[in-house]
């Protein structure tokens, strides 16, 4: 019998509430699960996370943040002008870091054949020592350390959202048993995620950026896929694929300058799903991360869940921006010294 897809989500993460006009409201997750409520996905399962230990935020987070954000629970207030905390945030924070680590746990032990954590607050902006961009624990890169804790000795963290991931890349900057990938707008916030970002030290090639101005669409997509991300992490052999997946280049998106459909999301999910089959057992995780347009950002997840539960999808035909292929060779040019199959 095969494994369901695994769903891990709660009604706590709809208690987060950064504010009346805060563009990642408890209305996103709201509109997702209302549409996989109104169309079922079949082979798949919902199941309630558990919270995060200590020991778990410990293993990305600094004390003196812990121990700050800890302060902030059962109240209101302003990390950053960005990043807003309510009487539950802590708690639904804490929440969706123990998800992502349990959609590890489940799918490394064989009871899920891939996972998808629907959490809010989101992850990737929270640095080791700092919650910003509306993050206050780092979901993927603790379960990236999970990941490491229990045997995978390369774990793949793969971000398509709009912004870079500058918390992700920060956790794992000098290291080479987590590989790092995003494709996003640049230049725009946070304001890192430029190409020759590649890591320091034992680190050095395990970051891999490809930062592309706006308007970039869903064949620009499939080619930095084709053309970067793939040959690295076929090279790279990863236990574990891990996937930031923020809805936020969607073509409709109020905050985000891109043109990705939800055929192009679909297609990029279907790309990590293959890679997982061919590398890791289809050891896949999808970590909710932004997209603030409801439609697009419900409609794309129901498209990538389909394929995680089985479905096959590939990027639609269509023409390339030259400013997109501009920083793709740009990326390219920058690791060739890194990876042989460049």
């Amino acid at each position: 019998m095969t494994s369901p897809t695994l769903l891990l989500t709660d009604p706590l993460f709809l208690k987060h509430d950064p504010g009346p006009r805060h563009p990642e409201s408890p209305a996103r997750l709201r509109s997702i699960l209302s549409v996989l409520a109104r169309a079922p996905v079949g082979g798949t399962q919902v199941g309630q996370p558990r919270s995060a230990t200590e020991a778990e935020l410990a293993s990305v987070h600094t004390p003196e943040l812990r121990k700050y954000l800890l302060g902030l629970a059962g109240d209101s207030a302003e990390i950053d002008p960005d990043t807003h905390a309510s009487p539950d945030s802590y708690d639904a924070a804490v929440l969706a870091a123990g998800a992502a680590v349990q959609a590890v746990e489940d799918v490394m032990a064989g009871r899920a054949r891939n996972a998808f954590a629907l959490v809010r607050p989101p992850g990737h902006h929270a640095e080791p020592g700092k919650a910003m961009g509306f993050c206050l624990f780092n979901n993927v890169a603790i379960a990236a350390e999970t990941a490491r804790r229990h045997g995978a000795e390369r774990v793949l963290v793969l971000d398509w959202d709009v912004h870079h991931g500058n918390g992700t890349q920060a956790a794992f900057w000098e290291r080479r048993d987590v590989l790092y990938q995003s494709v996003h707008q640049y230049p725009y916030y946070p304001g890192t995620g430029a190409p020759e970002e590649v890591g320091v030290g034992a680190g050095k090639g395990f970051t891999v950026n490809c930062g592309i101005p706006g308007a970039a669409t869903d064949a620009d997509y499939g080619a930095v896929f084709q053309e970067l991300f793939l040959p690295i992490a076929e090279e790279f052999r990863p236990q574990l694929i891990l996937v930031s997946a923020g809805f936020d280049p969607h073509r409709s998106d109020p905050i985000g300058g891109m043109m990705i459909s939800e055929r192009g999301f679909a297609a990029m999910c279907a790309a990590m799903r293959s890679l997982a089959e061919s590398v890791c057992g289809g050891k896949l995780v999808l970590l909710l991360e932004g997209g603030y347009s409801l439609e697009g950002l419900s409609q794309s997840v129901h498209a990538c869940v389909e394929v995680l539960a089985g479905r096959g999808d590939t990027f639609p035909d269509g023409q390339t921006t030259s400013d997109a292929m501009a920083a793709l060779a740009r990326s390219r040019e920058v690791l060739k010294p890194y990876w042989r199959r460049l």
